[in-house]
């Protein structure tokens, strides 16, 4: 249980809650790339951490990513013309390019310099991994970007789902994590099987190797978040060996899940506000990855379909989340399509934001517990001293890290597996938190 006010401190992120002030050090997904694709293609609303912003591609492919009012009115820019290098407002024809200068204000007089004297907010932007990124934050404290973890090399494939989620990105994070749930919730995707490790059939079902439906839960914190496995009893050699499944926490938004036989996972949580969240589910690897159309469909994420332009999705509470009973009185367990669709259900019906005092938490929740713990005390040491997690030493390159999944002897250290030789020499081993 959490009480109000550290349950405040983990989710709260708009104006200067210390959590939101933590993700403006980091550099943010603002958009995907192919929603601002065309030159001269048309403005696109963000909201990040409270903001409202657009972001627009100029007519030389330069990328902006500005505040959305207008600064002489506060009329709405996502309405302007995108046009010769910058975005012109249809109130009174001001025009701003993507670093926040005036370039035109048709409505002065000739000759005025009042432009020199305007500058419009702006935000430094990345174009990496199929998305636009922002830093958000104080300008000498910003950071070199870093690749994420799910572009390991410039040449890996990689597709992105997209989903506005409707509550705090806390209680969607720590679904990501919870590795407890699978079992249950994803029941007729994730099927218990005769295999040797994770796998992929042609009807999209995903395969493991256990049935056991109540893993033990052991974590490492690390320099960037934790490192946490869910130990089950494997179908074959039960005495002799255990089914282990390895997730990151890369604070703070990021989860790295376990591969499958063809692809890698990674969920990012970006907070919009303090009650709503974007939703990213990326799949990436090598030519065995689903393209973008492909991941989307298996995910019932498509644009068009379960959601719209804008990613904002056609399931909702009010609907019931088009949950099919017919269907749930045979193959499927929730009556809801798609893995993240069946976890939103969850999530939203909890409350824009969860009351985690009126939780009741078991030793299933070990990973939830150490995310709580790990974020509340990083607000607390932002607040105290300014610093951020995740911007600590030694830093681990975010596209080195390694999640893990497979049947291994009981011998096995579960905290070795998958760890790649960049953080093995930047961060050794420490004793695990049980």
């Amino acid at each position: 249980m959490l009480s109000a006010e550290d349950n405040d401190l983990l989710c709260r992120v708009e104006d200067e809650a210390p959590m939101g002030q933590i993700m403006r050090r980091h550099w943010l997904p603002a958009c995907l790339s192919e929603e601002v694709a065309d030159c001269d293609g048309d403005p696109v609303r963000v909201r990040l951490l409270g903001e409202d912003l657009i972001a627009f591609r100029d007519s030389d492919g330069r990328l902006g990513v500005i505040g959305e009012y207008c600064p002489h009115r506060r009329a709405s820019l996502a309405l302007g013309r995108n046009e010769q290098c910058g975005v012109r407002c249809l109130y009174h024809g001001w025009k701003i390019d993507v670093t926040g200068n005036v370039l035109e204000m048709p409505s002065e007089p000739a000759g005025s310099r009042f432009r020199e004297k305007v500058m419009h907010k702006a935000y430094p932007v990345h174009e990496a991994a199929g998305l636009v990124w922002v830093f958000m934050g104080p300008h000498v404290e910003m950071p070199t970007f870093d690749p994420p973890v799910f572009q390991p090399t410039p040449e890996t494939h990689i597709s992105v789902a997209k989903i506005i989620v409707d509550c705090n990105w806390a209680q969607v994070l720590e679904g990501a994590i919870d590795s407890a749930h699978s079992s249950t919730l994803h029941a007729s995707d994730m099927v218990p099987a005769q295999v040797d490790a994770a796998s992929v059939t042609d009807d999209q079902r995903w395969l493991r190797p256990s049935i056991d439906r109540a893993p033990r839960l052991v974590v490492q914190r690390t320099p960037f978040g934790f490192r946490y496995s869910a130990l089950r009893k494997p179908i074959r050699n039960e005495a002799t060996h255990m089914y282990v499944r390895t997730t990151l926490f890369i604070a703070p938004f990021t989860v790295l899940i376990p591969r499958n036989n063809l692809y890698s996972m990674a969920i990012h949580q970006v907070p919009m506000d303090d009650t709503h969240t974007v939703f990213h589910f990326i799949a990436f690897g090598g030519d065995a990855t689903p393209d973008t159309t492909n991941w989307r469909r298996f995910l019932a994420a498509e644009v068009g379909v379960d959601v719209d332009r804008r990613f904002r999705k056609v399931r909702t509470r009010d609907n019931d989340f088009l949950q099919d009973r017919a269907a749930m009185r045979g193959r499927s367990f929730t009556g809801i399509r798609g893995i993240p669709n069946q976890d939103i259900a969850m999530w939203e019906t909890m409350g824009p934001i969860a009351d985690r005092s009126q939780e009741r938490l078991g030793v299933s929740d070990t990973a939830i517990l150490q995310f709580r713990r790990i974020m509340v005390e990083a607000a607390r040491e932002f607040v105290a001293t300014g610093r951020v997690i995740g911007r600590g030493e030694p830093y681990i390159p975010h596209a080195t890290l390694r999640s893990f999944e497979g049947v291994v002897p009981k011998t096995d250290d579960w905290r070795t597996l998958g760890v790649s030789p960049e953080e093995r020499a930047l961060a050794p081993v420490s004793e695990a938190a049980e």
